[in-house]
């Protein structure tokens, strides 16, 4: 596009796939591209090399962005040759936009030289890739996670043998399943001979968001690119160089396409102040050297502009001719084509989108239609994609094919390709009701790509093309539960509302599908006036005279309520999870919604379990915290089970990075900053409340804010900075003991009394807890946890005469025993009232017990405020000597600790998300720390560390 002056340079929307680096056919160009990038090729050479002493430890993830055109395809180029010079081993994956919606393609490519090496792999990851790849006629669904931990191991082995590179390039193009694995695997080989080099003009590509690019590729200064343009083979003077300087902007392939056109155009230079032939032209460039060629030779540059690289490489080279038959020859000369090494492949991505378009309707459907025959009986999902791209109006047969694929698709986790197929599906059927129900389902399965701007576009087209208002009501909820994880609560909580109310009269089962989405965002936002518009929908719902509720309605009915309103949930649903927990074994949905019910009405245990087996059957579902699963990491935090709680973390902040789902992001963020302050590391507690409160308005997210608040309140005990800690927690309540949000709030009471205790802030502190206690009588099924919080909070607050027995009332309800770290608390300020009672031999029993759950968490401060009440005391703690085991990192000792159940690294680093390499180096290093010298001693180790502790992670 040229404006004003004629200086902007813009690449045509149909023509997306530029590809960055190759628009240089000839050696010589390339070489030049080449030395103009110099600094930053030897940035990544130096990057893919191996360590120089003393060097901190590598980044295994290394990316490349820049614009179309720019140079990073021939920086990868030139890394790839220079690192397989020096003995290390390179493999290549080409993105395009034809697989971005086959689900592991851009994996399979890459992996596709070692594959016969799949056969090593344990048996779950070997089958676990076979699955993603289609190589299984298996019925089950690939386990992502496992996915992961299947390339993970397949690259540790091959770096035994020699440095591996693998490069993914123009990576926006790439499928998110690949991605996905890939980054998975890139972010546990930091200590392993493995690179992984991605190039993307895209800087926010899933998984990169947070990251800071390895190179940036700019647009060439004046200087660099004059000699780039002294490099082509006709070299543009005068006025003519000027323009080509001027328009292409630095942009290489710009500067390539611009001189070569402006050498083969009169018209490219008539008139002083004309544009140089670019966007447009560009095509018709590639239209004519197309249009040029003899007939035989422009056929097979059609056939071959048709091919996916997904399209089996041997079925695709019977189909074209072959590769050194003279009829190529032609395609070569004008660039269209490149043979060499044993490969066909394209002049440049450009040329292919080009031919493509710049081809006649009727030869691209031949073209396909070829194809489609030529998978047909052998790949039914290639099959049906190109009858797909052949078929010109409606067809019911190809839509079904379309939707088998989709279905195919799911199984394997490909959420964006299954909704793309099933569009296309939709768009092909010839009957209005069908359609709508494939767009239904397109939009629904779009909502676990975490794909907001394709849920709405989709959605839209749903209502669009319906008369019926109970499909354009389900669509406007597939768009509100996906916004439920953004931070904009208000509009979610409406886009969710409206279609409840449209549907609680003519589908009730579909309305309280949308109300459960809706207690998701009261959740979050802590909104009384949510619960209200809930509360009456709900009744509403449910009263309606004509519709027989099913096992699952009332299910939902329930754990509406437990969610937007726990206190007045029904008891007998409390009574049920159990029983319901063990009908859905297999039903990861289900299980997440009992164990989110559970974890609400204070059943800690029976909500980890439920979300044990939820994640341990989850397949078929999608990544998404959806149901607000996210709160595992909280019930496994209550539970003891912290390793655990911070992976529920990590893997949640990792699928919101991916999905840009900023609220998501912000609860793992806030979540994992109360653990780390509850671990001692003040400074990234600080670091990951601060971030999650950046990302939300404190008015609209309470549950983050809560979150938030406490673990800055928690980062501050730890230090002893009482004061600070005390204002953090206050934010939690109002002067009436009201909580600021309704769950959330409650288990920082006994912290904000120990604060206010330390700090002169008695007098406030119990009216907040005299507030507290006035919900007790309507706390339902939450009465006795509250009521221990309170005894413990009084205990905290009253005078000398009164403490004990508010410490006994606490110590004695059992829901504090089903909670150890709160327990400990407890145990622990009790021991230091006894202590400084002068009742020394009465103090020293809670003082163990407490020191020993607070060794065993590493909850490093309360362990070390615990072991000098035992020294003042006159005890001797469990860690009087230097404890080795101890002052291992936290990953090494649950590697540790599953070694000294007997498994073997491989085993160990499957279960741990590492590879087997990563395992051994560990144990290698904690050996000589432990003073040991043999596996067969690491039992005894684990045991001395932590008796009766367990290894669960």
């Amino acid at each position: 596009m040229v404006t004003g002056s004629a200086r902007s340079w813009k690449i045509p929307p149909r023509l997306e796939k530029l590809v960055d680096e190759q628009a240089a056919t000839t050696a010589a160009e390339r070489d030049g591209h080449t030395v103009i990038r110099e600094e930053e090729l030897h940035r990544l050479l130096a990057a893919v090399g191996p360590p120089r002493p003393g060097a901190r430890r590598k980044d295994a993830l290394l990316t490349v962005v820049g614009m179309p055109g720019a140079g990073k395809t021939t920086l990868a180029e030139a890394v790839a040759e220079r690192f397989a010079a020096d003995g290390g081993r390179v493999l290549w994956a080409d993105s395009s936009p034809s697989e971005t919606d086959l689900a592991f393609s851009c994996l399979h490519q890459l992996l596709r030289p070692v594959r016969k090496d799949m056969d090593a792999l344990p048996a779950r990851q070997r089958e676990a890739l076979h699955a993603a790849f289609g190589l299984t006629e298996r019925s089950g669904v690939p386990d992502l996670m496992l996915i992961g931990i299947a390339v993970l191991t397949l690259l540790s082995d091959h770096a035994a043998e020699q440095p591996l590179l693998l490069i993914v390039d123009d990576a926006q193009w790439a499928d998110i399943a690949s991605l996905d694995a890939l980054f998975f695997a890139a972010r546990r080989l930091a200590d392993e001979p493995v690179t992984l080099l991605v190039t993307t003009r895209d800087s926010a590509l899933g998984g990169l968001a947070a990251r800071e690019p390895a190179v940036v590729v700019e647009p060439l200064g004046r200087g660099a690119a004059e000699r780039l343009l002294d490099l082509q083979p006709r070299v543009p003077t005068g006025l003519t160089r000027e323009r080509v300087l001027d328009q292409a902007e630095g942009n290489p392939l710009a500067l390539v396409e611009l001189a070569r056109a402006a050498a083969s155009s009169d018209d490219a230079v008539r008139g002083p102040d004309g544009p140089l032939p670019v966007t447009d032209r560009l095509e018709r460039l590639y239209a004519g050297r197309l249009a040029a060629l003899p007939g035989e030779t422009r056929r097979a540059v059609v056939r071959l502009a048709a091919v996916d690289a997904e399209d089996p490489s041997r079925a695709v080279l019977s189909w074209l001719p072959d590769i050194a038959d003279p009829v190529w020859a032609p395609a070569e000369e004008a660039g269209l084509v490149r043979r060499g090494a044993g490969r066909l492949r394209h002049g440049h991505p450009l040329s292919r989108l080009a031919v493509y378009h710049a081809a006649g309707a009727q030869e691209r459907r031949a073209a396909h239609l070829e194809l489609a025959e030529l998978f047909r009986g052998q790949d039914p999902d290639r099959h049906a994609w190109h009858l797909a791209a052949a078929t010109v109006g409606a067809s019911a047969r190809v839509s079904a094919a379309l939707e088998d694929s989709a279905d195919r698709a799911r199984h394997r986790s490909g959420y964006a390709a299954a909704a793309h197929m099933l569009e296309r599906a939709a768009d092909l059927h010839p009957d209005r009701g069908e359609s709508t129900r494939l767009l239904g389902a397109a939009t629904r399965t779009a909502v676990l790509t975490g794909r907001l701007d394709s849920v709405e576009r989709l959605a839209a087209r749903t209502r669009a093309g319906t008369d019926d208002p109970t499909a354009a009501a389900c669509a406007a909820l597939q768009v509100g539960r996906l916004m439920a994880l953004t931070t904009s609560h208000s509009a979610a909580f409406g886009q969710l509302m409206r279609p409840a109310a449209a549907l609680a009269d003519r589908a009730p089962g579909a309305a309280l599908e949308a109300l459960a989405a809706a207690a998701v965002v009261r959740f979050y936002s802590g909104d009384v006036t949510q619960l209200h518009e809930i509360e009456r929908l709900l009744a509403r719902t449910t009263k309606h005279p004509a519709h027989v509720f099913g096992e699952r309605e009332r299910l939902l009915a329930g754990w509406v309520e437990s969610v937007a309103h726990p206190e007045a949930a029904d008891p007998r649903l409390a009574l049920r999870l159990p029983a319901l927990a063990g009908a859905a074994r297999e039903e990861p949905e289900t299980l997440t919604l009992l164990a989110v019910a559970a974890w609400l009405l204070d059943e800690t245990e029976p909500a980890a379990r439920a979300f044990d087996d939820a994640f341990a059957s989850w397949t078929s579902q999608g990544p998404l915290p959806d149901g607000l699963g996210g709160v595992a990491a909280l019930a496994y935090l209550e539970q003891g089970r912290w390793a655990r709680a911070q992976s529920a973390c990590t893997e949640l902040a990792a699928v919101a990075s991916r999905a840009g789902l900023d609220h998501a992001a912000a609860c793992a963020a806030a979540t994992e900053a109360l653990l780390r302050a509850l671990r001692g590391d003040v400074a990234g507690a600080r670091s990951r409340a601060r971030y999650a409160l950046s990302l939300v308005d404190p008015q609209e997210s309470r549950s983050v804010s809560a979150l938030a608040h406490r673990a800055l309140g928690t980062a501050a005990t730890a230090e002893g900075d009482h004061e600070t800690a005390y204002r953090h927690y206050r934010v939690l309540f109002d002067g009436q003991g009201n909580p600021a949000h309704y769950h959330l709030s409650y288990p920082a009471l006994p912290e904000l009394a120990a604060a206010a205790a330390r700090g002169e802030r008695r007098e406030e502190a119990a009216r907040i807890v005299d507030g507290v206690e006035g919900t007790l009588t309507n706390a339902g099924a939450l009465a006795p946890r509250r009521t221990a919080l309170v005894r413990l909070s009084r205990a905290l607050l009253a005078p000398a005469d009164e403490a004990e027995r508010h410490f006994t009332a606490a110590l004695e309800n059992p829901v504090l025993g089903r909670r150890p770290f709160e327990r400990a608390q407890a145990l622990l300020a009790y021991g230091e009232w006894l202590r400084r009672r002068r009742r020394i031999a009465d103090a020293r029993p809670p003082l163990v017990e407490a020191e020993a759950v607070f060794r065993r968490l590493a909850a490093q401060p309360w362990a070390a405020r615990a072991q000098a009440e035992l020294r003042a005391a006159g005890a001797r703690s469990g860690t009087a000597a230097p404890d080795a085991f101890a002052a291992l990192t936290p990953q090494q000792q649950q590697i540790v600790r599953l070694a000294a159940l007997g498994l073997s690294n491989r085993e160990v680093a499957e279960k741990l998300y590492l590879s087997p390499r990563t395992v051994s180096s560990h144990l290698y290093r904690a050996f000589p720390k432990l003073g040991i010298t043999s596996r067969a001693q690491l039992r005894d180790v684990v045991e001395d560390a932590a008796p009766g502790a367990g290894t669960r992670t």
